[in-house]
């Protein structure tokens, strides 16, 4: 019998090694040196990663027998939250002292995390993807817990509880799926629901609505929201920052993977347009009485889950490239607003809306460019937002889904109420004088400038970035 070499490509795993290899190296080095080495060892193997990604542009490599598959969709879900990652571990340099994370294993868990993120971009088969996301899920919910405050505490046990239940359920439909199709292939399970001898259409359907439901947890869609208010403002603002921006980018990388690869065109496209609709309705209304700008951000995210999950709905050319555009866009808007609230709040309690009353005569730099990421999230002209949001919503129109376009346009219109109440107090008198502690926050004000400058250029010149997401090569991974 002729021995089978097993089908390893070192190429194809370059990105997650590079990843890896930092992570196992700060672990190691955590006993020896001091946090603030570790976090910049941290951001050199992100960069060095993302630099990675450049060199495998176009090439479509694979290993083990399609686990991992790196086409230039999933490179680019993989830059992006590699972006979101290294903008959240620079805003955390200034201010782990201030929420009692001043520890390398900060930095080792979110790096462990991230791997699990480049995992779920890179999956090939449901087992590689529920491999990266249960990695990424276990790092959130230590990442959350980390701080010594009753608050943290409760926000990551929440997680913890409601993340595993959500877990089982995923877990429960990958294996339904595979008794339907005898395959955990992304690509074997599409040929097998393609092949006429195809039966089990009820075994399949189950099993893609029990996926629905768990990815639904990950990315904060209803009714399995719940949690995301309070983890968002139960954890330190910096974690909150890597959760809203790179945990819910690798979601939906995933959700992409299994939904239009895997299971195209089957029945869950009902369902997913009634838990859409809950998501923008329900998140947009529960934003509206929110007082802590953390609570409200949560809401926001909610939903603008259910905003990027018009992409699920719509054709693949069209509403991938615009998923893509918008979580780009959000990267930034999120991480620069996360970015300006860490360095103006007293703890990691967050700040009281009516207290940012006068904001921009005691801190003009921080009021505008606080201003810029809500009128982007909001959807405004001439930012990232406006751009991201027309291209979503003309996806899922140009594709038939009418009422659902219709139903994101009122909400969003109704999001002009939160977005812009904060905007407009930061650029009134206060009433009475507020004290904000004179600190420098040099890697913070960084993480602001870079985000300010993208989410600008993004909006003003939308089609460096467009033409390249529908680019025909980005066109055939797609297929």
């Amino acid at each position: 019998m002729e021995l089978q070499m097993p089908d390893i490509k070192f190429m194809a795993m370059l990105p997650i090694v590079i990843i890896l290899v930092t992570a196992v190296a700060a672990t190691i080095l955590g006993f020896f040196t001091s946090r603030r080495n570790i976090a910049m060892l941290g951001i050199t193997g992100q960069v060095l990663t993302l630099g990675s990604l450049f060199s495998l542009w176009d090439q479509n490599l694979s290993s083990f027998a399609g686990s991992l598959q790196l086409s230039n969709v999933s490179l680019i879900f993989a830059g992006i939250i590699l972006i979101g990652s290294i903008l959240s571990q620079l805003t955390s340099l200034d201010h782990t002292a201030r929420s009692n994370l001043n520890f390398p294993e900060f930095d080792i868990i979110l790096l462990y995390g991230v791997t699990g993120t480049l995992l779920i971009a890179f999956s090939g088969d449901l087992i590689v993807m529920l491999i990266g996301l249960e990695v990424m899920s276990l790092s959130t919910y230590v990442l959350a817990t980390l701080q010594e405050s009753r608050r943290s505490e409760e926000a990551g046990m929440k997680y913890f509880l409601l993340g595993s239940v959500a877990s089982a359920v995923l877990i429960y439909g990958i294996a339904l799926v595979f008794g339907a199709t005898g395959t955990f292939s992304y690509d074997g399970i599409r040929q097998a629901i393609a092949s006429q001898a195809f039966q089990n259409d009820a075994l399949l359907l189950t099993g893609a609505f029990l996926l629905l439901a768990g990815f639904s947890f990950k990315v904060a869609m209803a009714p399995f929201h719940q949690w995301t208010p309070d983890v968002y403002s139960g954890s330190p603002t910096i974690v909150t920052q890597f959760m809203s921006i790179v945990v819910k980018t690798a979601a939906f990388a995933g959700m992409i993977a299994v939904f239009l690869r895997a299971l195209p065109g089957a029945d869950w496209t009902l369902p997913a347009q009634i838990i859409l609709a809950l998501t923008m309705i329900g998140g947009n209304m529960a934003a509206l009485r929110q007082a802590e700008i953390k609570r409200a951000l949560a809401y926001s995210a909610i939903a603008h889950s259910g905003y990027l999950g018009l992409a699920l709905l719509a054709a693949p050319d069209l509403g991938i490239p615009a998923l893509l555009y918008h979580l780009l866009g959000y990267t930034f808007a999120n991480a620069g607003a996360f970015a300006v609230i860490a360095m103006l709040q007293q703890d990691d309690r967050g700040m009281l809306i009516p207290k940012m009353r006068g904001l921009y005569y005691r801190k003009p730099l921080h009021a505008i460019s606080l201003a810029i990421f809500l009128l982007s999230l909001a959807g405004i002209p001439p930012f990232a937002g406006f751009v991201a949001k027309l291209v979503l919503f003309g996806a899922a129109f140009q594709s038939g889904y009418t009422a659902m376009t219709i139903i994101a346009i009122v909400t969003s219109m109704i999001a002009f109420v939160y977005y812009l109440r904060p905007a407009v107090l930061m650029f009134m008198p206060a009433e009475e004088p507020q004290s904000i502690e004179e600190r420098s926050f040099p890697n913070s004000t960084l993480t602001v400038l870079a985000s300010v400058a993208a989410t600008v250029v993004l909006g003003v010149l939308p089609n460096w970035v467009l033409t390249l997401f529908n680019s025909p090569i980005v066109q055939q991974a797609m297929k």
